[in-house]
C-alpha cells in the first residue's frame, strides 16, 4: 500500500514509518497538516495514518474534509486524546479505526491489516508468469523448482502497480509514482532498472515492453 502518515512527532513519525516501510508499504510523511492537505491533493493512498493535533490546526478538519468530498480512503487516526469523546467524536467524523498514543508498533501493524483486509485494500490477484507464482498479499513468489524468489519492497512496489493493472499498459509516469513514496532518486533510467530486475527474477517475458508508452504484465499470465 501507498500510506500517508500525518504525525508532528518526529521522533514517533520516524519510529511509525521506518515500521510501515518494513513491512512493504510506502510512506510519505507529512509533518503539518497543510503538508498532509498538498500530499492528499498530489498523490493517491491507500490509507492515512492521522494524528489530531497538528502545529498548524486539527487532523479532524483533514478527515472531516475528506469525507464531506466522498473520499472513503481509510483513515487510522492516532493521537494522545484518550477521552471516550474524543474517539466517539474521531470516529463519527469517519475515522476507521483509532490508536491511543504512545502507539505499540505491532498493533499498529495489526489495525492496519485489519482496515486493508476490511476495505479489499492491497487485494491483489495470486497468478503464474511462466512457472513462476505469484501471491502478492503474501509477498511471496514461488520458482518453478520450488525455491522463492526473493524482491526488495521497491521491487514489490513496481511489480503490484503492473499487477493491479493486469491487463492493461501501465506508463512510465504511473511506475515512478510507486518509487517516488520510498525516497527513491527516479533518474530518467530508473523504471527500466526495476524492470530489468523483475525480468532477471521472474523470467526475461514476464512483463512486455509496449515501446513509447509503457508496460504491462505477460499475457501469458494467469
Amino acid at each position: 500500500m501507498r500510506v500517508l502518515l500525518v504525525e508532528d512527532d518526529e521522533m514517533l513519525g520516524d519510529a511509525v514509518k521506518t515500521h510501515v516501510h518494513r513491512q512493504g508499504h510506502a510512506v510519505d510523511w507529512a509533518l503539518t497538516r497543510d503538508e498532509a492537505e498538498a500530499s492528499l491533493e498530489a498523490a493517491p493512498y491507500d490509507l492515512v495514518l492521522l494524528d489530531l493535533r497538528l502545529p498548524d490546526g486539527s487532523g479532524l478538519d483533514i478527515l472531516k474534509a475528506l469525507r464531506a468530498r466522498r473520499d472513503e480512503m481509510p483513515v487510522i487516526i492516532m493521537t494522545a486524546h484518550d477521552q471516550v469523546s474524543d474517539r466517539i467524536a474521531g470516529l463519527n467524523a469517519g475515522a476507521d479505526d483509532y490508536l491511543v498514543k504512545p502507539v505499540d508498533l505491532g498493533e499498529l501493524q495489526a489495525r492496519i491489516h485489519a482496515v486493508a483486509r476490511r476495505y479489499g485494500t492491497h487485494k491483489l490477484p495470486d497468478l503464474t508468469i511462466g512457472g513462476v507464482a505469484v501471491y502478492p498479499s503474501e509477498r511471496r513468489i514461488s520458482a518453478q523448482d520450488g525455491d522463492e524468489v526473493l524482491l526488495s519492497s521497491r521491487e514489490w512496489a513496481v511489480l503490484d502497480r503492473l499487477i493491479a493493472r493486469k491487463r492493461a499498459i501501465v506508463s512510465k509516469s504511473q511506475i515512478e509514482e510507486a518509487l517516488y513514496a520510498f525516497g527513491a532518486e527516479v533518474e530518467s533510467n530508473t523504471v527500466e532498472v526495476y524492470v530489468s530486475r523483475l525480468r532477471r527474477k521472474l523470467g526475461k517475458d514476464a512483463i512486455e515492453t509496449v515501446r513509447g508508452v509503457g508496460y504491462r504484465i505477460s499475457a501469458d499470465a494467469t
